[in-house]
């Protein structure tokens, strides 16, 4: 394969999922990454990704003192399950949201468990964390045969770029860090 995935592919296949894990930084500087369940902004809005969650986790609190968050979403073989996944990392800057955030309650109103997961929390104040990524979004092997991840499995990373049009206001167009 000469070319690689858009952000549209990307997109599309992160829209299929619900599932990631939330890396945040805490007061002290220490990670704290947590398997956690995601919903995807409304297409006619700004590319964002949002998790529901409590007031009192840990991760509120560490979003609350630096806001930098990155989400890897994986895509685990479901036969040929030795094989490491593809994955599409998300980095960016996250806030807490009030539970009533109309793009989160659509996002989670998309799919059956992420609905389960509001009715089980309405009854106990939860509040969304929204992540607005930074435009490119970091991939390694998601579209890619595996017969090329074969032949050299570095041929499977590679950068997807957000369009400007659904970047949120404000975000820079580029950028020059990445994600190793």
């Amino acid at each position: 394969m000469n070319t690689k995935p858009t952000f549209d592919f990307v997109e599309a296949e992160v829209r299929k999922k619900t599932f990631g894990v939330l890396t945040t930084v805490d007061g002290r500087g220490r990670p704290h990454s947590t398997g956690i369940l995601y919903g995807v902004a409304p297409p006619t809005s700004p590319f964002a990704l949002y998790f529901l969650t409590l007031e009192h986790y840990e991760k509120v609190r560490n979003v609350r003192a630096n806001p930098q968050v990155s989400l890897v979403v994986p895509f685990p073989h479901r036969i040929l399950s030795f094989i490491p996944a593809p994955c599409a990392t998300f980095r960016g800057q996250a806030e807490v949201t009030l539970f009533d955030d109309r793009d989160a309650r659509w996002a989670f109103a998309q799919r059956r468990i992420l609905r389960d997961n509001v009715a089980w929390l309405a009854d106990v104040e939860p509040v969304f964390i929204k992540l607005t990524p930074e435009p490119v979004v970091q991939c390694h092997g998601l579209g890619i045969g595996l017969r090329e991840l074969r032949k050299e499995h570095t041929a499977g990373g590679y950068k997807a770029h957000i369009p400007e049009k659904r970047l949120a206001p404000g975000t820079p167009t580029r950028t020059e860090r990445s994600v190793s």
